[in-house]
């Protein structure tokens, strides 16, 4: 990703964040990117809601979420198609891992350009190859979009061939995941599954919306079951809903579902979505 448009340090255009945050110094913190198409963010009560939950968990001061919505719109302001990143630290604190008693949070608001997605990938789909790094287990922050994305960096570094657009992550035990980008949904059965996250994995406010408005089983999905899918798609709140047309020896064609969801994906007013 380019480097962003505008950025805004707790709403100041001239901020630095200071070295000793909490977020550079541990990975203490969390974060949203964020979908605008003509300054508005279809997605973002869903956003917000993670946004509350991931807080909770990690025991940081949930931020203003007017403010954010001000700030996230000041950003974009002026992009027709931008993707704003707002992440939250825990702020500036002693060394050590204790937490401040009395935590100051670090609010960054930032805008990029959106990603340029070609229309035959969403009409064809992509290549997806199997990474060889597995995810730890850590049903705590299993779910939320934390700052450590070291296992994503790894995996990512996996391959270097342009054609392969994402890998495909699997825990400990060999079961599938997610993507190092996005969450996968396949049609297995006549039925549309996606993989539980109870153990590891982000929870992507796309898949979220899936799970809105389809009948959807969450459960434990095996590796060896993918080759035996009539569908196989991912969801991404920057991407929206992307075929998958390759894995290893396996070819897929984007089905009815896939269709479907990318046309709900047009009615919300994303418009990179073809079929």
């Amino acid at each position: 990703m380019a480097a962003p448009s505008r950025l805004l340090v707790d709403g100041a255009a001239d901020a630095a964040l200071s070295p000793l945050d909490r977020g550079l110094a541990y990975g203490d913190g969390l974060f949203e990117t964020i979908r605008f198409v003509a300054g508005r963010a279809a997605l973002w009560p869903r956003h917000m809601q993670r946004l509350r939950e991931s807080c909770a968990r990690l025991c940081l001061p949930a931020p203003d979420e007017a403010l954010l919505a001000r700030e996230a719109a000041a950003v974009a302001d002026g992009m027709a198609d931008a993707v704003v990143r707002i992440t939250i630290t825990r702020g500036v604190g002693e060394r050590g891992y204790a937490m401040p008693a009395s935590p100051q949070p670090t609010r960054i608001v930032a805008a990029f350009a959106a990603p340029v997605t070609a229309p035959e990938t969403y009409r064809d789909g992509l290549r997806l190859r199997l990474c060889q790094l597995r995810l730890a287990e850590q049903p705590l922050l299993a779910g939320i979009k934390h700052l450590n994305r070291l296992e994503q960096v790894l995996a990512r570094a996996e391959w270097d061939d342009p054609s392969i657009a994402d890998g495909l992550l699997l825990d400990g035990a060999g079961r599938v995941i997610c993507t190092t980008m996005a969450n996968l949904f396949a049609v297995i059965g006549g039925a549309l599954v996606t993989p539980s996250l109870e153990r590891c994995g982000v929870a992507g406010v796309a898949r979220a919306e899936v799970l809105a408005v389809r009948e959807v089983r969450v459960r434990e999905l095996a590796l060896g079951e993918l080759p035996h899918a009539q569908e196989l798609f991912l969801s991404s709140s920057v991407r929206g809903i992307v075929p998958v047309r390759s894995m290893a020896e396996t070819v897929y064609v984007p089905g009815p579902v896939t269709r479907a969801l990318q046309s709900h994906w047009r009615e919300l007013g994303f418009p990179t979505e073809h079929s």
